[in-house]
């Protein structure tokens, strides 16, 4: 029992340091938030329209088309890490592959540039 103890002590440890600390950070947010927050706050950011506004109005397909593109290099990239990864360890064939598919993702961004969907006005 006794080498159990040490063997999970560490970690013991490190769980009760997390909990205090994210107990600690909480209460300091609590305690030192601003009450009433100026209009600049809670005004408009991304969306483009006020939050509390009809839910019926038009949206401006500009921000869809952002959000696409960002989701679609964002894979690009969550693909990439586990290839470098595991690059030592890849076929030619996967090699390859991985080159096809950044080819494709170069020609859709290219196309997008061409487009002037990355053109902000």
């Amino acid at each position: 029992m006794e080498d159990l103890l040490r063997e999970y002590l560490p970690i013991l440890v490190f769980l009760g340091i997390a909990i205090a600390l994210g107990l600690v950070l909480i209460l300091a947010a609590v305690l030192v938030a601003v009450r009433n927050p100026d209009p600049e706050k809670v005004s408009a950011y991304e969306c483009g329209f006020n939050a509390f506004d009809d839910a019926r109005m038009k949206f401006d397909v500009r921000f869809y088309l952002v959000s696409i593109l960002f989701i679609i290099f964002d894979l690009e990239v969550a693909f990439l890490f586990p290839w470098a990864v595991a690059f030592k360890d890849i076929s030619m064939v996967g090699f390859w592959s991985m080159m096809v598919f950044l080819g494709v993702l170069t020609v859709g961004f290219a196309y997008e540039w061409r487009k002037g969907a990355l053109e902000w006005e």
